[in-house]
Parts: structure tokens; C-alpha cells; sequence
């Protein structure tokens, strides 16, 4: 028996059914290893040795695998056919060697680029070893994305409140989109003027003309700067006397594209089909993987993951017989094209993306495809076979014109393009709808001939404005980092899904405008880590780990000269005071914070003292600006909103006194909108209380706030277990707690109106749900502390948090659960023990024997043992010492609290 091991179960069960009895092929499931998101992963003090850690779900099936393996006859690895599938290929090698499970037998690489019989066969009979170089760069690059997540991201954490992570791609993507931005804002329009003169020729005809030459001087698009200036040419065109001064056609030739990359791929269907690239890619791996054609799956697309233009000889000899019978000998070259690879930092030689069979015309194929699959097999097949077709043939009019006023002459020029030969257009045009048969030309000339007299119809100024760059959209932004050479096709949708994921960037109209959250990581990634965030360093350390790939340098050198530079910045940078990295951030993003006013008063002067300076401010939920002159003033404004906005005094209002403590009560306004808070009673905290959504503070009556303040309500004793059961309104809203659980209410009203019998309805109801589990399973293990115990993923009633000992923090909004790194989970943690949360209670020491007392070498390796297994001390800038929290010191929002900062802390609460 031989045993093949590929990536996906549809693939596994696809490729049996090619290969027979004699096969056993299992799914890897993917990546089967990777690194654990804590200290130590990569080791630069030694040689940068990785420790490589199996998810449980991996663990499992590698076992089983293990088991097969051990009776097999052969092992072939036919994962994927680029540096990721290299890599599993290693990853999956590795784990059954660790295992024993493997003792002669052969271990055997194959690749295949499509998933058809013949494809799957020949790669079977040519296999190989595994690539060391591929393996190499592989880990180059999974440790330099550690090195920098892993150490960044707690910097970022520490100057940055808010700011969630940052990553050696993804950094410079965002870069990318938040200095297009700038340019945007930077941008002052520039008024110009066309005219366009109407003629018409001894025929009849009429045509347009621009204006070509000024007192004898070439006038470019933005040659006309104001309307004095457009209306002395009209006068001067509406007196005139026009002839053709010459006539002159010349043909032209119009290449087609290259068939599909990934990122031309994600380009055009973005384009033409409006997909995102997420589902561009979806897609194509559903057509990569194949559909049942006459009882057997076939894969309709090669692999769609790559950069290289160029196609197999046979793919190139079926598409030109194609071409051939479907357009006729005129449309098909004399020679075959090859096309060659013009982005930097191309992957290995792949084939370009083009369909397994082109005899499968997408016609055919849409009864058997879903819309999606359809559109995008015919978007494919299109471009692959027009890349074979003959060039289109133009023709192309420039007729110059002079119009002649008491012998004063000024220059017009009309053109024209006529199509002599549709060409590869016949089936495919890049970045256009397709043109078929009835298409016509609409810029065609009249005929017309030197010294033909013309007479003048209309003569047409126009202002106009120039406009600035627009914003990237996400095919736009894939191609210039293409270009640029950063990032990889493996790894473009990946890093646009975490950008809008961390809300760093924000998808509007498929147009990427920067966040706050975005401008202010980049601001600060180009001030204090510069060189790290340069498009021109991102390329050349790509170049650099393709060299590896090819053999030409040792990953560890290209390893060790990044982390000797990066590793002192780090250090550096985590000395700076916070302060100093406000001012820098103040002064970079001016324009944004601080724009000029309407009213003409300074730009940072505070709206509501006038004493104060606005700056940036760092809060627990993130950066904000607020008044230098607070505690007096407690001006705020979110990053975003505008500052001509009327400023409010935000300041206590005293609603009344409480009817049975005869305490105050007031609303207040703090950064995270409205509360009300009664001082404290003796020996206790201020009571606070948030205002509830669709409630209008102006409104709030001292009843109301009573009520509020009062909370939870005592809705009356069960008739079962004789227990209390209150009604409040906690973090995720309205609910009732009885015996340490909670049900849902509906409506904040609720929380005021419910009786017993309602509650102890909704609360039976919730029981039967299954909805009360105290510790829900975990989801994820993501390791231990730096202060010792589990950290574990579960998914809660309301979401999935991070959960290590009694402390429970909900993650954001948005994040993937299964996605989430220890690395990530430390300061959601952080925050949480904070705002009050326990740290898990350490176990009491053992009673001591009161008889004997133990031998001082055994006391002694006692000690060695237990020194040997504490955790080192984490270095200087590493993610242990920025993830640890600092004893006995408040965090930042705790040290100097705003009005409304703690107002409503029901963190405690799963709602």
C-alpha cells in the first residue's frame, strides 16, 4: 500500500479515485504545525532554532497517519505546488520521523499543477525529493513574520493603546493606503479650460477638434488656466477661417495580455465581476478542485496560486487548436507567444491560470456551475485563449487644423482610431467589457483632406478641475504591491482581510480609506521604526528570501542581519516615554487632528477653554484628543469627527438627590458617551451607571436615573431553588441573574417591568437551550501565561473570549476566534485584570512533615529543579516583557481617568 498525503479531503478523495486501490490518500488539513504564539518560538541566540508546535485537531490525524505510514509501502507528499505546500510537505515529514513511524521505507515529493488524471499520473511518475532550498526560505520567512509580530505588536501595545498588531507585510500594505490618503488630503484642485471647436467637412460631416497650438507653443491639457484666457480663444476661433493643414494615418498594434496571475486574476475579477479578492479566490479554488464530469471529478482550472505568465506546451498547442476552429486561421498567429514574468519577487516557475481542458467552452460549463463558478470559468478562459490570438489592428487619424484670424493662427487637432482587424478583442479585452461583432468604432474621422476649408458650428469652453489620485481599491492596491514586490500571491488576501479586520483600513464603496486606528500604527511605524516600513527594504528583504529559495544564500545569514538591527530598535523604542511618542504623532498627523478651522482661530487651541492645546491622548480603547488643561476642562474629541463642530461643555448636571441615601445624583459625559453617578457611601465606590441605548440623556429624569442607579433590580425569590433573581443591564445588555447564571431579556424595559412569573418563564426557557454552561469548552489552546497557567479560547453565549484562570475578556468585534494568538490574547488580558479582574488563585503549598527533616543534596537539586523549570527572564524588548503586566502599577487609563471612563464597568457580566 502506498500512502499519498495532499492538503484537502476533496482533493484526498478525488485523487484516490485517479490512482486506485493500491493508494491510500489522506488530507493534511493544511499547515499541520506551526510556531506557538509565546517567548522562545524562535531562538536567535541559537542559530534561530524553531520549535514547532500541532494544533489537537492536527495531532489527531498525524497519529493516524503515523499508524498507516507504519505498514506502507511508500510515502508520497503532493501537497500543493509552491513554497506553502514545500513547506506541509517538510512540516508532515518531520512529525512521522519524530514519531518513528517511518523505518526504509521510500519517501517520494510530487507535484502537480491540476487536478486531472493525467496530470495526477505523470507527477507520480516523475517524483523528487523535497526541496531543502523552498523548506528554507519557508522558515526564513515564518520567523521574520514572528520576529516582527511577536516584538512589534507589544510595542505598539505599549505606546498605543488600541492599535491590535503589526506585521512585516502587512505594515507596509497599510503604509501604502495611508500615504495615498495623505496625498489626497495634501491635494489643492487646479482649475483649466478646454474648448472644443465643432467643424464640419465640404461633405457635411462634423467631427470635434481640440485646441493644439498657442502663439506657436505645444498647449498641453492644463495650458488654459482661466476663463479670460479660454474666452480669448473662442474669440479668436469664432472669427476664424479653418482648412486641414495635413492629414496623417498610421497603423497601430494592440498585444494581447498574458493569461492570469493571481493578482491579474484578482484585478480583473474585481473589475469585471465586482468580487472581492477573498472570493475571487474561493472561487478559483472550487474550480481548481474540480466537479464531476462523467462520474469523475476534474479539476477545470490550473493551480491558482502563482505569478508565473507562462503556459505548459500542451496547454499552448490546445489553445491554439482552439483558436483555430473557434476564430479562424486569421486570429491565430503564425508562431506560439510566450509571455515572460514582469512582477518582482516571482515565486518559483508555475504555470500561468488557465482552464485543464480549453475544449470545455464556458457555455458548456454553466449548466454544471454555479454563478459564481461560471463567471469566473469564462473570465479565464477568455483571457487564456486571447492570449494566443493575433494582435489587433488599428488605424490610427491625426488631422491638424489651423484656424486663421488676420494672420494670427491657432492650432486644432482632431483624432481618430478605425479597427482593420479585431485580433485577440474578438474574445477578450483586459479591463473592458468583451466586444463582439456589433461593436462599433465611435471615434472614427470623417474623410478629409490637406486644404479642405471647414466651416465652424459651435465653439465649446468648458472649466474644469483637476482631480486628486483616487483611493486604492482592493485590485488596485494587490497591483501595486506587485509591483513594488511586496508580499506574495499566497499572502494578498490575507493581509487585506487582517487590515479591515483590525479596522486599520475601512472598505467603502470597494474604496480603502485608513482608519484612525491605521493612521496613527503608521505614523507611528514611521517614526520610530522607518526603515522597517520602507517599500524599497520590504523588496529587497523578498529578494533576499528568494535567493534562499534558490540556494544562492543561507536563511540564517538573511536572519541574522535583520534581527541585529531590529532587535536594538525595539529595545530603543521601548524606552521612549509615551509622552515623546504623543508629540511625534501630533506633529506627523497635524492634518488629520488638527485641520484648519472655519472660524480662522488655531488649529490646537481647545474649542471649550480656549486655554488648552489639543494633543493626542491615550486611553484604555485607544488614542483620542483631549485638552492639556484637563482635570478643569474635559473637552474631548474622537479622531474622525469634525472639529468645526459646536463644542459642548460636558460637565456634571445635578439631576437630584437620592429619595432614600440623600445622595447626589448627576449626569455626566465621558469619552465613552453618557452616565450618571451617585458619590460613594462610606467604605464604598461612587455608583455609576451607563445611560442605555434610545434613552436621551437631555431627557433623564431623576426617577429614571434612580432606577438606574438602583440597579439590579430584585425581581422576587424562585419558587424552586428559593433564590434571589435580579434584572440589570450589563455590558451586552438587558438580562436576569439567578443562581450564577443568566438569560437574555429582551428590551431595557424589561429590566424595570418584568415580574416573576415572566422571569422565571425566561429563564427555563434559556435552561433548555443549553445556554449556561460555566466553563464552555475551549476552542483553542494558546498556551501558558508568562505568569503560569492555560490561556484558551471558548466560545461564550454572546461570542467567543479569552479565558485564563477567573479572568475573562471578550474579544473584539470581528476577530476570528480560531485566527487569535497568545501574543494577541496578553493584553486583551491585561486589560481586563485591570479593570479588576483576579488572577487565578495559586495552589496552597503542601503541609510540611513534621518529622523528618530532608538532606541538604536533596534540598539542593530541589532548588536546581525548580530553577531549571522556571520561564528565563524575558530580554529587553521582547513580547514576555511587554506582555507581562507591571506589578502594582495602574494602567494607563486608571492613572489619570476621565469623567465617564469607568461609568458602567459591567465587564463582569457575559452580556
Amino acid at each position: 500500500m502506498n500512502v499519498v498525503v495532499v492538503e484537502s479531503p476533496a482533493k484526498a478523495k478525488t485523487i484516490n479515485k485517479y490512482l486506485g486501490s493500491d493508494y491510500q490518500v489522506v488530507a493534511s488539513y493544511g499547515h499541520v504545525r506551526d510556531l506557538p504564539p509565546k517567548d522562545g518560538s524562535v531562538d536567535p541566540d541559537n542559530e534561530f532554532a524553531m520549535v514547532w508546535q500541532t494544533d489537537a485537531k492536527s495531532a489527531k490525524r498525524l497519529t493516524d497517519l503515523a499508524k498507516m505510514v507504519k505498514s506502507a509501502d511508500r510515502l508520497i507528499l503532493a501537497t500543493d505546488p509552491d513554497r506553502e505546500g514545500e513547506a506541509i510537505s517538510w512540516h508532515v515529514l518531520q512529525v512521522l520521523k519524530d514519531k518513528k513511524a517511518l523505518k526504509d521505507q521510500p519517501v517520494e515529493r510530487v507535484v502537480f499543477n491540476a487536478i486531472t488524471k493525467q496530470a495526477v499520473l505523470d507527477a507520480m511518475a516523475s517524483p523528487r525529493a523535497i526541496e531543502g532550498d523552498l523548506v528554507d526560505a519557508y522558515r526564513a520567512r515564518r520567523a521574520l513574520d514572528y520576529l516582527v509580530g511577536f516584538n512589534l505588536s507589544p510595542v505598539l501595545w505599549r505606546k498605543l493603546p488600541g492599535a491590535r498588531s503589526a506585521g512585516r507585510v502587512q505594515s507596509v500594505s497599510l503604509r501604502l493606503v495611508c500615504d495615498r490618503e495623505a496625498e489626497i488630503e495634501r491635494f489643492k484642485p487646479q482649475e483649466y479650460w478646454s474648448v472644443i471647436t465643432t467643424l464640419s467637412t465640404p461633405g457635411g460631416d462634423e467631427f470635434d477638434a481640440r485646441l493644439a497650438t498657442l502663439d506657436g507653443k505645444r498647449v498641453d491639457r492644463l495650458g488654459i488656466k482661466t476663463e479670460d484666457e479660454a474666452q480669448a480663444v473662442v474669440g479668436h476661433l469664432n472669427d476664424a477661417a479653418f482648412r486641414v493643414a495635413s492629414v496623417e494615418a498610421k497603423p497601430q498594434k494592440r498585444n494581447p495580455s498574458p493569461p492570469f496571475t493571481t493578482s491579474t486574476l484578482q484585478q480583473e475579477a474585481s473589475r469585471k465581476l465586482g468580487f472581492s479578492s477573498a472570493r475571487t479566490m474561493q472561487v478559483a479554488q472550487r474550480l481548481y478542485e474540480g466537479i464531476d464530469i462523467g462520474g469523475e471529478t476534474t479539476g477545470l482550472i490550473t493551480y491558482m496560486r502563482t505569478d508565473g505568465v507562462q503556459m505548459a506546451p500542451e496547454g499552448i498547442s490546445a489553445i491554439r487548436k482552439i483558436v483555430g476552429t473557434e476564430y479562424g486561421d486569421k486570429f491565430l498567429p503564425e508562431k506560439p507567444r510566450y509571455y515572460a514574468t514582469k512582477a518582482k519577487n516571482a515565486q518559483e516557475a508555475h504555470e500561468a491560470i488557465r482552464p485543464t481542458d480549453v475544449a470545455r467552452k464556458p457555455s458548456e460549463m454553466r449548466k454544471r456551475l454555479g454563478n459564481d463558478e461560471a463567471r469566473l470559468y469564462d473570465l479565464i478562459w477568455k483571457r487564456a485563449v486571447a492570449s494566443q490570438m493575433s494582435s489587433a489592428e488599428f488605424e490610427r487619424t491625426t488631422v491638424d487644423i489651423d484656424a486663421d484670424r488676420g494672420g494670427k493662427t491657432v492650432g486644432l487637432r482632431a483624432t481618430g482610431s478605425v479597427m482593420v482587424f479585431e485580433g485577440f478583442i474578438k474574445a477578450y479585452m483586459e479591463g473592458a467589457d468583451d466586444v463582439t461583432d456589433d461593436d462599433d468604432d465611435d471615434n472614427r474621422l470623417p474623410a478629409m483632406r490637406a486644404e479642405d476649408k471647414l466651416d465652424r458650428k459651435k465653439v465649446t469652453p468648458s472649466q474644469h478641475f483637476t482631480e486628486p489620485p483616487p483611493r486604492y481599491t482592493e485590485a488596485t492596491l494587490i497591483k501595486k504591491m506587485e509591483e513594488l514586490g511586496i508580499g506574495r500571491p499566497s499572502t494578498y488576501t490575507a493581509t487585506l482581510a487582517t487590515l479591515a479586520d483590525r479596522e486599520y483600513v475601512i472598505i467603502d464603496k470597494k474604496r480603502l480609506v485608513p482608519g484612525s486606528k491605521g493612521r496613527i500604527v503608521t505614523a507611528f511605524l514611521e517614526s520610530f521604526f522607518e526603515k522597517y516600513v520602507e517599500y524599497s527594504f520590504t523588496a529587497d528583504l523578498e529578494e533576499k528570501l528568494d535567493a534562499v529559495s534558490d540556494g544562492r544564500i543561507d536563511w540564517r545569514v538573511v536572519l541574522r542581519d535583520f534581527w541585529t538591527d531590529f532587535s536594538h530598535q525595539i529595545a530603543e523604542v521601548m524606552e521612549v516615554r509615551t509622552t515623546e511618542v504623543l508629540d511625534a504623532l501630533n506633529e506627523d498627523l497635524a492634518p488629520l487632528i488638527f485641520p484648519a478651522r472655519d472660524d480662522g482661530s488655531p488649529p490646537r487651541e481647545c474649542p471649550l477653554c480656549k486655554a488648552g492645546q489639543l494633543s493626542l491622548k491615550n486611553g484604555r480603547y485607544g488614542a483620542f484628543i483631549g485638552c492639556s488643561n484637563y482635570p478643569e476642562c474635559n473637552f474631548t474629541r474622537q479622531l474622525g469627527e469634525d472639529p468645526n463642530a459646536e463644542a459642548v461643555d460636558t460637565g456634571p448636571k445635578v439631576l437630584g438627590l437620592h429619595p432614600e441615601l440623600q445622595l447626589e445624583i448627576s449626569l455626566k459625559t465621558g469619552r465613552f458617551g453618557p452616565y450618571i453617578e451617585m458619590p460613594a457611601e462610606e467604605g464604598e465606590k461612587p455608583r455609576r451607571a451607563s445611560i442605555p441605548k434610545g434613552w436621551k440623556p437631555e431627557e433623564l429624569t431623576l426617577e429614571q436615573a434612580v432606577s438606574l442607579i438602583d440597579l439590579p433590580r430584585e425581581v422576587g425569590l424562585h419558587p424552586e431553588s428559593r433564590e434571589p433573581i435580579q434584572a440589570g443591564i450589563g455590558r451586552y445588555g438587558p438580562f436576569l441573574l439567578h443562581g450564577g447564571k443568566y438569560a437574555k431579556l429582551e428590551s431595557v424595559e424589561d429590566v424595570f417591568e418584568i415580574g416573576l412569573n415572566r422571569a422565571v418563564t425566561v429563564i427555563a426557557e434559556s435552561s433548555d437551550k443549553s445556554r449556561f454552561s460555566r466553563t464552555p469548552a475551549a476552542l483553542k489552546a494558546l498556551g501558558d501565561h508568562p505568569e503560569g497557567g492555560a490561556v484558551n479560547v471558548r466560545e461564550g453565549r454572546y461570542g467567543p473570549y479569552v479565558n485564563w484562570g477567573k479572568i475573562n475578556a471578550t474579544l473584539p468585534k470581528g476577530t476570528d476566534p480560531q485566527a487569535i494568538t497568545l501574543a494577541e490574547a496578553l493584553p486583551l488580558l491585561e486589560a481586563k485584570a485591570a479593570k479588576g479582574g483576579k488572577k487565578p488563585a495559586k495552589k496552597a503549598a503542601p503541609k510540611k512533615a513534621a518529622a523528618k527533616k530532608p538532606a541538604a543534596k536533596k534540598t539542593a537539586k530541589a532548588a536546581e529543579t525548580k530553577a531549571a523549570a522556571k520561564p528565563k527572564t524575558a530580554k529587553a524588548g521582547t513580547a514576555k516583557a511587554a506582555a507581562k503586566p507591571p506589578a502594582k502599577k495602574a494602567s494607563p487609563a486608571k492613572a489619570a481617568p476621565k469623567d465617564g471612563d469607568d461609568a458602567a464597568d459591567d465587564d463582569d457580566l457575559p452580556f
